[in-house]
C-alpha cells in the first residue's frame, strides 16, 4: 500500500463507508468458504478478508484524500422511539460475523483510515451529515450496499450501491437515478414511505409496491402533494388504502428520512487519511493468517516471509533436454505433477508455448514439444500406473493427443477438484486459484502472459519456465489439501467416480467432433436470405415505405408513431421494441409477427448458419469444448461452437441441424433422449406418491397434472392446451414460479395462477413438503447438495434483501433437482463409453445436449444401440421411478426426429 501523497485543494476528496452494511456484503461474498477463513485461534476471517481487499480497490481506484468508515452504534435509536418495530424482523447476526466485528477497528486503524460511531443514530446519519458538511468544498463518494443512501445524491455526492459482493458496484448519480427510476434524490424518500421497506420492517401504504409507488410520485411528486389530492383521486382499493393507512405514510416517510444534522464530534480534519501503520498491518494479517495480504506488504517487520516475486524462495528448476530426460524420470516418488500451457482457451486450436513436471525434488520445463514423443517422457505420460497431477485433464488429453500422445493416470485435477468445493468461486486461471486456497508462491497467468491483443508468452524463456515449474509445484502442494476437503465433504466418490472420468469421456468426444455439410449450411444461408427479403418486403408494405428494420429507432417510430400502436415501455433512448414488448402486440397488426419471425431467421442465420461455417475444422468437423467447471447445477456448457443452443423450436432453426452428418457413408446419427428427467428425479427426492404413482404407471404426467387442475376424471378429457399450462405448472414449480409468473408464462390470470399451483400442490403434497424442507436445510447449512452429493452454496439465503434472498430460496429447490438431472446423464456417459468399448462396437458417441446423447454408427450397428443405450441410460442410477429413455436414428441429426 502506497504511502499518501500531499494533494492539493482541488484534487481533495472525501470517501465514505457504511461499515456494517459492507461488512454483511463481505461476510455473505465468501459465506460459502466460510471455514477455509479461520485464524490460529478459530476466528472466522473471511468477513475481514474480503473487505480489506474491498479498501484496497477502492483506495486506489477512488484515492481520497479523506476518508471515514460509518458504523451503526447499536439496535436503539431515534428511529426506535419512533416507531418501537423499526428493524425488528431482522434474523439474528450469524456469529461467525458477530464475533469478527471488533475487529474492523483494528483493521481501520492499521489502514489509517477514520472510524466513526453516535449513539442513538445510523451510520447512515453519519454520512448523510458529512456529506451534507462537505457540499461545494469537496467531492463526497459513498460507499454502501443499502439503496436508501441513494437519496444522498447531488451534484457534489455519488451514491455507489454494492450489485454482487463488494466490489461491483452501480453507481447513483441524480441523473441515474432520473433515468432509472424516474425520480430524484429527494423523492427517494417518498417512494420509501409509499412502499414502506421489508428489510427495515416499517410498513408503508397497503398493497403499495414499487411500480404503483412510482406511479403516484410521478403524477404527485411527494407524499404530501399526494395526500393533498387524495380525496380528488377516483374511487378505488388504492384510494381507500391511502385514506387508511395516511399516518403510515408519513411515519414510514420519516423513517427513511437519513438526517443530515447529526450530532458528530468528529469533523472533517479527523476524515484525513493517514499513512498505513505497516507494523500494525502486519500484525494484523499475521493474526488473522492472511498470508497473501502479507506478501503484498512492501516492507514489514517480523512478517515471517518474503515480499515480492523477486524475492520469493527458489525452486530446483531446470531446462528439460535429451541430456537430463532419463534422469527427469528417475525420481523415485510415486506422484509427479505435469502442466501444458497455452496462451488462449481453445486447445483445438492453440498450439502449446511449454510445460513443466516433475517434484518437490526437482521441477523441469521446455518449449520443445518435441520431447514430449520422446520414447522415455512418452512412455511416462500414457504409463496408467505413474500418477500425475494437472490442473484441467481434460484439456490436457486433448493437447497431448493432438501432439500423438496418450496420457494417462490423471489421478488428481485441481480445477475440477476445486469447481466441486466451491462452484461459486471458481477460476481457469491456476494463480487465481491457487492463491484461494492460502498458497501465494505463483503467479496468475495473467501477471505473466498479459491479456487481450498483448497476452503473449515472456520473451525471457527462463521466466516462462520458473512460471510452468510454479505452476506444477502449485499443483504438487495443494493436492493434498483439496483431496482431504473432498472427503470431508463426502464428494470424494463424486469426483473419482463421476467427475474425473467424465473428463476423459468428454475429450474422447471433443476429439471426435461431428461432421458439417457445409455446402448444405451454403444452401441455406441462400435460402434464409431469400426468405428474409421476401419478409421485409411485407414488412415495408405494412409499414408504407423502407426503413431499417434492425434500428430500433426506426422501428419505435414507424410502429408507434405511424401506426399509432399502443406504447408499452419507454427507455432513455425512446420506444423499447424488445421481444417482450412485441410480444404483448402481437394481435395489435400483422407487422408485429413479421417483425418477430424477421429477428428470429437473421438470428440463426448469423449465429449459426455463419457462425458454425466459421468453426469447421480442415477435418470437415466441429469439435465443441465441454466446459465442465462453470455452471452451478453442474450442467455441462457447449462453446466453440455452442451446439446445445441450436433453436429447435423453430423450424428454420431446426433445420440446421439437417447439416450434422455421419463422417462415413454407410453409417447414420443415432440418439437416445431421457424423458422428463428432472420430474422423475423430483419425485423420487420429494418421495411424494401420487406423482411416483403416476410414473410407475406409466401414465402422461402432465396429463395427469392437467386432470387434477381442472377437476377431471378422464384423460380424454384433456385438451392440448390444458396439458400445455399443466406442464408449465409442473416445470415452474420445480423453479419456485409465483403465480405472477406461471400467469405470464400461460396466458391466464394471476388469480387462476394461484389456483393452479394451490391444486397443484393439493394433489403432489409432499412436493410442498420438499420445496418447504429443502429452503430451510439451505437456510442452516447455506448450501443444497444433489443426490451425488454436489454441493451448491447459497450465500445470499439469508440476506436481508428480499430479493437476493428469494432468488437464492428458489435457487435452492432447483439445484437439487437440476444438478441431481445432470449428474444422472454423466453417469450414463461414463457407462456408455465403458459399453461401447466392451461390446467392440464402432460406434462413437460425439454430443451431449442436456438430457440427450448422439452418437454416429454403421447401419448394421443401429439394432444394437436401440438395446443398449437405452439400457445403459435406464440404469445410470436407482430412483424410486424408472428412467425412461426414447430413442431415433437417421442420415442426419434432423431426421433422427421428425
Amino acid at each position: 500500500m502506497e504511502a499518501v501523497m500531499a494533494q492539493t485543494e482541488q484534487n481533495q476528496k472525501l470517501l465514505l463507508l457504511d461499515g456494517n452494511s459492507l461488512a454483511f456484503r463481505a461476510f455473505f461474498a465468501l459465506h460459502n468458504s466460510l471455514d477455509c477463513f479461520t485464524n490460529q485461534e478459530g476466528l472466522h476471517t473471511n468477513a475481514l478478508y474480503t473487505f480489506s481487499n474491498m479498501l484496497d480497490n477502492l483506495l486506489e481506484s477512488e484515492q481520497p484524500t479523506h476518508m471515514l468508515v460509518a458504523f451503526d452504534a447499536g439496535k436503539t435509536t431515534f428511529r426506535t422511539k419512533l416507531f418501537t418495530e423499526y428493524k425488528g424482523t431482522r434474523s439474528k447476526t450469524p456469529a461467525e460475523l458477530s464475533e469478527q466485528m471488533p475487529y474492523f477497528g483494528e483493521l481501520l486503524d492499521a489502514y489509517g483510515i477514520a472510524h466513526y460511531q453516535l449513539a442513538d443514530y445510523e451510520a447512515d446519519d453519519i454520512i448523510g451529515t458529512l456529506a451534507a458538511e462537505m457540499a461545494g468544498q469537496m467531492p463526497v463518494v459513498v460507499v454502501t450496499g443499502d439503496r436508501d443512501l441513494t437519496q444522498l445524491t447531488s451534484e457534489n455526492t455519488t451514491v455507489k450501491v454494492t450489485v454482487k459482493g463488494v466490489n461491483d458496484l452501480e453507481i447513483y448519480t441524480p441523473e441515474h437515478l432520473q433515468e432509472k427510476l424516474g425520480i430524484t434524490p429527494t423523492q427517494v424518500i417518498d417512494l420509501k414511505g409509499l412502499m414502506g421497506d421489508n428489510s427495515d420492517n416499517y410498513p408503508g401504504v397497503t398493497k403499495v409496491g414499487e411500480k404503483t409507488a412510482l406511479k403516484l410520485i410521478g403524477e404527485y411528486g411527494s407524499i404530501e402533494a399526494l395526500y393533498e389530492h387524495v380525496d380528488k383521486m377516483k374511487k378505488s382499493k388504492l384510494k381507500e388504502n391511502l385514506i387508511n393507512d395516511r399516518d403510515q405514510a408519513f411515519l414510514s416517510k420519516e423513517l427513511a428520512t437519513i438526517n443530515v444534522r447529526a450530532p458528530l464530534t468528529i469533523s472533517i480534519a479527523d476524515t484525513k487519511r493517514k499513512d498505513p501503520d505497516q507494523e500494525a498491518l502486519v500484525k494484523f494479517y499475521q493474526q488473522m493468517n492472511f498470508k497473501s495480504k502479507l506478501a503484498k506488504l512492501p516492507q514489514f517487520k517480523d512478517a515471517g516471509e518474503e515480499t515480492t516475486v523477486e524475492s520469493w524462495p527458489s525452486i530446483p528448476c531446470l531446462e528439460l533436454t535429451q541430456t537430463n530426460l532419463a534422469t527427469a524420470l528417475s525420481s523415485t516418488q510415486a506422484s509427479r505433477s505435469f502442466v501444458i500451457d497455452i496462451l488462449g482457451d481453445n486447445y483445438h486450436l492453440e498450439t502449446p508455448i511449454g510445460f513443466a513436471f516433475g517434484t518437490d525434488e526437482q521441477w523441469y520445463y521446455s518449449d520443445d514439444l518435441g520431447l514430449l514423443a520422446a520414447p522415455e517422457l512418452k512412455h511416462w505420460l500414457e504409463d496408467p500406473k505413474q500418477e500425475k497431477a494437472v490442473f484441467d485433464s481434460k484439456k490436457t488429453k486433448v493437447l497431448l493427443a493432438r501432439l500423438g500422445v496418450s496420457i494417462e493416470g490423471m489421478t488428481f485435477d485441481l480445477l475440477l477438484a476445486s469447481y466441486l468445493l466451491d462452484t461459486n468461486d471458481n477460476s481457469n486461471d491456476l494463480g487465481i486459484l491457487a492463491q484461494q486456497y492460502g498458497y501465494t508462491q505463483v503467479q496468475t497467468d495473467l501477471e505473466v502472459y498479459g491479456k487481450g491483443v498483448k497476452r503473449a508468452a515472456p520473451t525471457d524463456y527462463q521466466v516462462l519456465g520458473e512460471h510452468l515449474c510454479r505452476k506444477a509445484r502449485a499443483i504438487f502442494e495443494l493436492r493434498s489439501q483439496l483431496v482431504q476437503q473432498l472427503k470431508e465433504n463426502d464428494q470424494d466418490q463424486l469426483y473419482d467416480e463421476i467427475e474425473a472420468p467424465l473428463a476423459m469421456v468428454l475429450a474422447q468426444m471433443e476429439l471426435a467432433g461431428i461432421t458439417v455439410d457445409s455446402q448444405r449450411l451454403k444452401q441455406m444461408r441462400v435460402d434464409f436470405s431469400q426468405t428474409l427479403s421476401d419478409i421485409e418486403t411485407q414488412i415495408y408494405e405494412d409499414a408504407g415505405h423502407e426503413f431499417n428494420i434492425n434500428s430500433t429507432k426506426q422501428l419505435g417510430v414507424v410502429l408507434f408513431d405511424e401506426l399509432n400502436l399502443p406504447v408499452i415501455k419507454k427507455n432513455k433512448t425512446g420506444y423499447s421494441t424488445s421481444v417482450e414488448v412485441l410480444e404483448q402486440l402481437q394481435n395489435a397488426h400483422p407487422i408485429i409477427q413479421r417483425i418477430l419471425t424477421y429477428r428470429q431467421i437473421s438470428k440463426i442465420q448469423s449465429t449459426y448458419i455463419n457462425g458454425l461455417l466459421k468453426v469447421i475444422h480442415p477435418d470437415h468437423k466441429v469439435h465443441t469444448r465441454y466446459l465442465q467447471t462453470l455452471t452451478q447445477t453442474g450442467r455441462l456448457s457447449s462453446v466453440d461452437p455452442n451446439l446445445q443452443n441450436i433453436p429447435v423450436r423453430l423450424p428454420e432453426g431446426r433445420k440446421i441441424r439437417q447439416a450434422f452428418v455421419p463422417s462415413h457413408p454407410d453409417w447414420e446419427i443415432f440418439s437416445s433422449d431421457y424423458s422428463q428427467v428432472e420430474l422423475r428425479v423430483l419425485a423420487h427426492v420429494s418421495g411424494d406418491e401420487n406423482m411416483q404413482a403416476a410414473f410407475k404407471r406409466g401414465f402422461d404426467i402432465h396429463a395427469n397434472t392437467a386432470m387434477k387442475i381442472f377437476g377431471l376424471d378422464d384423460p380424454s378429457q384433456v385438451t392440448p392446451d390444458m396439458r400445455r399450462q399443466a406442464k408449465s405448472t409442473n416445470f415452474g414449480i420445480i423453479y419456485g414460479i409465483s403465480d405472477y409468473g406461471l400467469s405470464k408464462n400461460i396466458g391466464i390470470t394471476r388469480k387462476q395462477a394461484a389456483t393452479f399451483i394451490a391444486a397443484y400442490f393439493e394433489q403432489y403434497p409432499d412436493v410442498k413438503a420438499y420445496i418447504d424442507n429443502i429452503v430451510a436445510t439451505a437456510e442452516k447449512q447455506g448450501y443444497v447438495e444433489t443426490i451425488m452429493h454436489r454441493r451448491r452454496y447459497l450465500p445470499d439465503i439469508n440476506s436481508k434483501n428480499y430479493n437476493l434472498r428469494s432468488f437464492a430460496e428458489r435457487t435452492a429447490m432447483n439445484t437439487p433437482i437440476q444438478g441431481s438431472a445432470a449428474d444422472i446423464i454423466k453417469v450414463a456417459m461414463i457407462n456408455m463409453q465403458d459399453r461401447l468399448r466392451q461390446e467392440g462396437l464402432q460406434a462413437k458417441m460425439l454430443l451431449q445436449v442436456h438430457d440427450e446423447l448422439i452418437f454416429e454408427a454403421p447401419v448394421t450397428e443401429i439394432p444394437r444401440l436401440e438395446r443398449i443405450v437405452p439400457e445403459v441410460m435406464d440404469s445410470a442410477v436407482s430412483l424410486d421411478v424408472p428412467l425412461i429413455v426414447e430413442s431415433g436414428h437417421g442420415k442426419t441429426w434432423y431426421d433422427v426426429k421428425k
